[in-house]
């Protein structure tokens, strides 16, 4: 049910006693990059080198298990695999690119000893690529900087190389240059990775100490883990406990990838493999989970993972009430694979029960959204994203607000805080108007601006998350043709005059088109919901109005106007008060009509009203 981390996920070979692995002869590393840089094809043209797949089964992406990744081109979950290359073994973890995923990126540097650092020859330096390489040297990597994409027309690799020594402090005359596409240059990068990433430290006769940094669900088998040994030697004979859940467990199957799942006796220090210990419930091997032996435990945990905090939430409900259990299995099986989702029961008087579901950004909600939809068969409407706010109430009590319909009324609040970002968009030059344009339209403050180049500009801005969450990445894209990258991170909360825009229909307020926005923009959003829901919502026999409103006061009004019955249709010639009768007869039932009638809001209003791309 659950996308296992790797092709051949079911594959495996019986259980052998493979000869002790020389520490000195590990070496661990990731590839991290800005997105569509070449990780993945560079993944491939190792998997190629160091014939780890047959030729005739070798296909692009090969370490992307995801069809979803596959149709985007994204990396959406960090893989791994074990390579030989003369005489050394390499663990390659493929990192994801996207901002939205930057917590896998942290999870796999986390179990590593380097990292080999991506840079488009004909981009250079892109947001990501600064914000991963600062993850890297934070976890105290040792960095193998590489130019890729060498064979385009387009590539200048003496700029990007002297724009890495400038920014990032990286000795130009020890940057590589490849085509990860023709595999020109891969095999002296690996040569480099072996030469400079250290070996991995530790002790196989300690007590066994290792580090859980993903997990995902098998249907037959239960939770699958892929581990990283840092103390110690993990037997198959062992029964094993983990230290932060508290649980003890039998241990099924321990293996490494290559990339198909092999079985093996043991996995020594610094060694990368996977975990079979017939674990049910997802809770039980969580990311970051510290695993040792139930007879002889470590002392003291790992350090671990922060767990990520979600930017953005919206309402996840079944289209049918009776996918509602189904949902919540969906959610727990994603949630193992995925620890940065956050969800809790919530219900709606439009859409029923469903969940409020947080996300670290909008395209990790769009993806989880489809894998819901693809591997679990579900029919579900996604609710508008929304960020959490902090309101302060006239008696000094906080409240944290992740839905619009929580906000307390006017008359008991304060304040409103809303959470703030600190953006880093690099662009060219050319289109630096553009970029501050759009910006100040949304809010943004100016900290500063570098130029990296002369062609190219490095602008860092204040700006609510409130307005970037909805399109502003497509937004600077296509202002920018695609040239300009943008990378965030949280920079707490500030005061702002926001108010909560709710939309009535025949006088009723439908909770999931309430949203909490700007007070300069409220009266922009209610037209736009307003139109759109005229558009949307089948004619009645009476007119129904559609409002929205903040509080009390009405901002913005349309109106579908009713079917209507030619009552007239009989009368030819003869006394007007005869029509006039008629007529008044007919308005008097619409009255009648309209105070008894109930508008029922189709779905497809809903679905509708409700897409992102809107």
């Amino acid at each position: 049910m659950g996308a296992g981390p790797g092709p051949g996920s079911l594959e495996r070979t019986v259980a052998h006693q493979l000869p002790p692995v020389d520490t000195g002869k590990i070496r661990n590393f990731s590839i991290i990059a800005h997105v569509d840089h070449g990780k993945s094809t560079l993944s491939d043209r190792i998997l190629e080198i160091t014939g780890a797949v047959d030729p005739r089964l070798m296909r692009a992406q090969y370490l992307d298990s995801m069809d979803i990744e596959r149709e985007r081109g994204i990396t959406i979950k960090a893989q791994n695999v074990r390579v030989f290359f003369e005489d050394h073994i390499l663990q390659l973890i493929d990192t994801p690119g996207h901002v939205d995923f930057g917590y896998e990126v942290s999870r796999s540097l986390a179990a590593c000893e380097g990292a080999i650092l991506l840079v488009d020859a004909s981009q250079g330096i892109q947001a990501q690529t600064l914000a991963n390489c600062y993850q890297a040297i934070e976890h105290d990597l040792e960095i193998v900087a590489v130019l890729n994409k060498i064979d385009l027309p387009a590539a200048d690799p003496e700029r990007c190389k002297e724009e890495l020594e400038r920014v990032l402090g990286l000795p130009a005359d020890q940057v590589l240059s490849i085509s990860a596409k023709t595999g020109e240059g891969v095999r002296e990068l690996l040569r480099a990775v072996i030469e400079r990433i250290p070996a991995p430290t530790g002790d196989p006769t300690d007590p066994l100490r290792a580090l859980i940094f993903d997990s995902y669900y098998d249907q037959y088998r239960g939770v699958i883990s892929s581990i990283r040994i840092i103390d110690g030697t993990l037997r198959e004979d062992v029964k094993i406990r983990m230290m932060q859940a508290g649980e003890n467990h039998e241990i099924e199957e321990i293996g490494v990838r290559t990339p198909d799942m092999v079985a093996v006796a043991s996995l020594g220090p610094g060694e990368v493999g996977y975990i079979v210990a017939g674990i049910k419930d997802v809770g039980g091997a969580r990311s970051g989970e510290t695993i040792t032996e139930a007879q002889r435990p470590a002392a003291t945990a790992l350090e671990g993972y922060m767990d990520p905090k979600p930017m953005v939430y919206c309402g996840i409900y079944p289209i049918d009430g009776d996918d509602l259990g189904d949902l919540r299995d969906a959610l727990d099986k994603l949630k193992l694979n995925d620890a940065s989702i956050a969800y809790e029961p919530e219900s709606s008087h439009a859409l029923g029960f469903g969940f409020r579901c947080g996300f670290l950004g909008l395209l990790h909600m769009e993806i989880v959204r489809e894998r819901l939809e693809r591997e679990f068969n579900l029919d579900i409407i996604a609710t508008a994203p929304s960020v959490v706010y902090r309101a302060y109430l006239s008696d000094g009590t906080e409240v944290k607000i992740d839905n619009p319909t929580d906000l307390p009324d006017a008359s008991r609040l304060d304040h409103i805080d809303e959470p703030m970002l600190h953006i880093s968009i690099l662009t060219p030059a050319e289109y630096l108007g553009t970029v501050m344009d759009l910006c100040q339209s949304r809010r943004a403050e100016m900290i500063k601006m570098d130029y990296l180049s002369a062609e190219r500009v490095e602008l860092k801005y204040s700006i609510p998350l409130a307005e970037v969450v909805i399109d502003f990445f497509d937004a600077l894209k296509s202002r920018t043709k695609g040239y300009a990258s943008l990378d965030y991170e949280q920079s707490g909360y500030v005061t702002s005059n926001l108010v909560r825009v709710d939309l009535l229909i025949n006088h009723e307020a439908v909770d999931a088109f309430s949203t909490i926005v700007h007070r300069s923009n409220a009266e922009f959003y209610g037209r736009k919901m307003a139109e759109r829901l005229k558009e949307l919502i089948p004619r009645q026999m009476f007119d129904v109005p559609i409002q929205a409103a903040i509080g009390g006061r009405i901002i913005s009004r349309e109106t579908v106007k009713a079917r209507r019955k030619d009552v007239l249709a009989k009368c030819y010639g003869g006394d007007i008060t005869r029509k006039r009768k008629l007529l008044e007869k007919q308005k008097e039932g619409k009255k009648r009509m309209k105070n008894l009638g109930r508008v029922e809001v189709p779905q497809e209003a809903f679905v509708a009203a409700l897409k992102l791309e809107d």
